[in-house]
């Protein structure tokens, strides 16, 4: 038995008043220490925090070019085409003379925006279609999955031609066309979480309570099922920059000479020869990108869940 004890026992026994409590002294939490532990995961893995660098680069990029380049991505100079990545020119320069650094910039604009409307058709649809299957059950469930399995059946790449062939070509409509084409996968990946949180003990007890369907799910359901589908969208997003990407390649992006990442690879593929920067660059600007999205997705997934 500690002294400390020992003295309020005694002190009790004399009719003495007991002495106050004095509250443990320790870290509060707070924002504080969830920042130190976001930046010691950081610092951990190199790896990581280079993916998420090139991420906010892209990201600012998109937004703000004239942070990185005050070139003119469609002005050529035809005296300096065909010039290599130098100090002026850190990409070189094209055919016309265009600087192909500031055309790869201004092009995460009209990339980025195609991937985020992408990306968020997908969630939106496959999310609504997986939750209403999994929490209503069903003749519904069956109806939605049913559909849900022709949409796997067809290649994404190959539906996404045929989506953008009947709704034209631009970048909205390669956006939404890409964005069509993985619903699929959300919807499954939404189904599969809303049917194992549907049996969970808590969300069992809030039924027996009396509490309203829409309660349950917007209460119990849908906080403790969005986490896989939001990590299931970080992952999506990289694919998606691809198919916008192959989509652009292709011919059915935004029309020349808009400096569409797709765009600006195909355009180049004619002079591998004699200038390879032109396809090489922005072809290394679009790996570097999905390798980043994957990487900042398999962390969120796996590896800041333990460290939690």
């Amino acid at each position: 038995m500690s002294q400390g004890l020992i003295d309020d026992a005694a002190g009790a026994r004399l009719g003495l008043p007991a002495r106050p409590v004095e509250p443990e002294t320790g870290p509060a939490p707070g924002r504080g220490v969830g920042l130190r532990r976001i930046g010691r995961f950081l610092v951990r893995r190199p790896g990581l925090l280079l993916s998420v660098l090139i991420v906010v680069l892209v990201v600012l990029a998109s937004f703000w070019p004239d942070l990185f380049t005050s070139k003119d991505p469609l002005k050529g100079v035809p005296s300096e085409n065909f010039r290599g990545p130098d100090g002026a020119h850190w990409f070189g320069t094209d055919e016309l003379g265009r600087d192909v650094f500031s055309r790869v910039v201004h092009g995460a604009q009209l990339s980025l925006k195609a991937t985020l409307i992408a990306v968020a058709v997908a969630f939106v649809v496959g999310s609504l279609i997986g939750l209403v299957a999994g929490f209503v059950g069903r003749w519904v469930d069956d109806v939605l999955m049913r559909f849900v399995d022709v949409l796997l059946s067809i290649p994404a790449l190959f539906l996404s031609l045929a989506l953008v062939t009947a709704l034209g070509y631009g970048t909205v409509k390669v956006a939404v066309a890409v964005g069509i084409a993985s619903v699929a996968s959300f919807a499954r990946v939404t189904r599969a979480e809303v049917l194992r949180v549907r049996q969970a003990v808590f969300v069992e007890a809030s039924r027996s309570c009396g509490a309203r369907w829409y309660s349950v799910l917007g209460r119990h359901v849908l906080p403790n099922a969005v986490g896989p589908v939001i990590v299931l969208a970080t992952l999506d997003f990289g694919s998606s920059i691809l198919a916008v990407s192959a989509l652009s390649f292709l011919g059915y992006g935004a029309p020349p000479p808009a400096p569409e990442w797709g765009t600006l690879i195909s355009d180049g593929r004619n002079y591998l020869a004699n200038a390879w920067w032109l396809t090489a660059l922005p072809g290394l600007a679009i790996a570097a990108t999905v390798l980043a999205t994957n990487r900042i997705a398999r962390a969120l997934d796996g590896e800041w869940s333990r460290q939690r």
